[in-house]
């Protein structure tokens, strides 16, 4: 019995040393990982200072692989995609941003993450006459911002490219409808001048877009369609350019009659500046 108890007590105590001994492995690599992931972060950042980018973003990533249930993981998987950006590669950046935003959708810095996905696309648009996914993907993203999170400091810029992102759409259906105007493919050309009026209102384009309008059912002979327009072009903005031109889609002698209008004010002027030039 005595000899069963020694057994028992020997097993016990070997299985109590046992697990100090984990418990303390455990710490150490703990505090091992840790270093590890600090160290490489740090690198990474060195790197990206001196503009090596990727170097630095192997680094984040190493990071992130290290000590993945940190709350370093999260940063270091944004300074990867924020190191891609910054050197242009869009593609690697949208990839490193989705995959954040997948595996981190409750990081205190999210709106963050949507803010320079949205970048992304905005700043890879080379030609938007070609290719319109980046500024719609642009778009969407940047709607997103100023929706779910208004109140961040990002909302605001959001605004202001979502406008700059209305004119360029606009810019690409006026470029297409002065296209079919000179093919003279009317109702192609009526159906972005009309995508215009309706979704781009607030844009640089209506003036345009309302005159081409009045222009193009003038042509076609739509004469009561072309006066709608041109009324309201005149109603909203009369003092424009494109309002002078609408006027003289339907007053053939506008332009003799301004001319004779702008020699007369000159010959007053004279006139008024030869009486004065008496007074002395």
């Amino acid at each position: 019995m005595i000899r069963f108890f020694l057994i028992i007590a020997l097993i016990f105590l070997f299985y109590s040393c046992s697990k100090k001994n984990e418990q303390i492995i455990t710490k150490v690599q703990g505090d091992s990982l840790e270093e590890q992931m600090i160290e490489a972060y740090n690198s990474g950042v060195a790197a990206l200072e001196k503009g090596d980018v990727l170097y630095a973003t192997k680094k984040f990533n190493e990071a992130e692989l290290l000590y993945p249930q940190s709350d370093w993981a999260p940063r270091s998987s944004l300074m990867a995609a924020y190191a891609y950006w910054t050197q242009a590669y869009y593609s690697n950046s949208i990839n490193e941003l989705k995959r954040f935003i997948k595996l981190y959708p409750k990081y205190k810095n999210l709106d963050y993450a949507y803010y320079l996905l949205a970048m992304n696309y905005y700043d890879s648009i080379i030609d938007e006459k070609k290719d319109l996914r980046p500024l719609i993907e642009a778009k969407k993203f940047f709607t997103l911002i100023v929706n779910k999170y208004p109140d961040s400091d990002y909302a605001l810029d959001g605004k202001y490219k979502l406008e700059l992102i209305q004119d360029i759409l606009a810019a690409k259906e006026i470029y297409l409808a002065r296209h079919y105007i000179k093919k003279e493919k009317w109702i192609a050309a009526i159906n972005r001048l009309n995508t215009v009026v309706t979704k781009y209102e607030t844009t640089i384009y209506i003036e345009e877009a309302l005159h081409r309008l009045v222009e193009v059912y003038y042509l076609i002979g739509l004469e009561n369609e072309s006066k709608k327009f041109a009324k309201i072009l005149g109603y909203n903005y009369q003092s424009s350019e494109w309002y002078e031109e609408s006027y003289k889609v339907f007053n053939k002698d506008y332009s003799l009659i301004k001319k004779e209008k702008s020699e007369n004010q000159k010959e007053n002027k004279n006139k008024l500046l030869d009486r004065i030039r008496s007074l002395f």
